[in-house]
């Protein structure tokens, strides 16, 4: 469910975008997968770390490096 998810918008983003994309569209779509990922837990569990870091299965020191890296702390 969530992958057809991303793939619709990544079909629609290419489709809108296809003359201008970006040479690192990798990177690009992990940091925004990533991003909304660490946004939707952070707000689920109220922004408590613990928890949050407990959901996605990384240390809470990760947690902080990554809300940190998102501008999200």
């Amino acid at each position: 469910m969530i992958r057809q998810q991303i793939k619709l918008a990544l079909d629609d983003y290419m489709e809108q975008s296809y003359d201008k994309l970006l040479c690192n569209l990798h990177g690009m779509v992990l940091g925004e997968v990533e991003k909304a990922l660490l946004e939707s837990v952070m707000e689920r569990v109220g922004h408590n770390q613990t928890q949050a870091a407990r959901i996605l299965g990384i240390n809470r020191n990760t947690l902080r490096r990554k809300l940190e890296k998102y501008e999200l702390s």
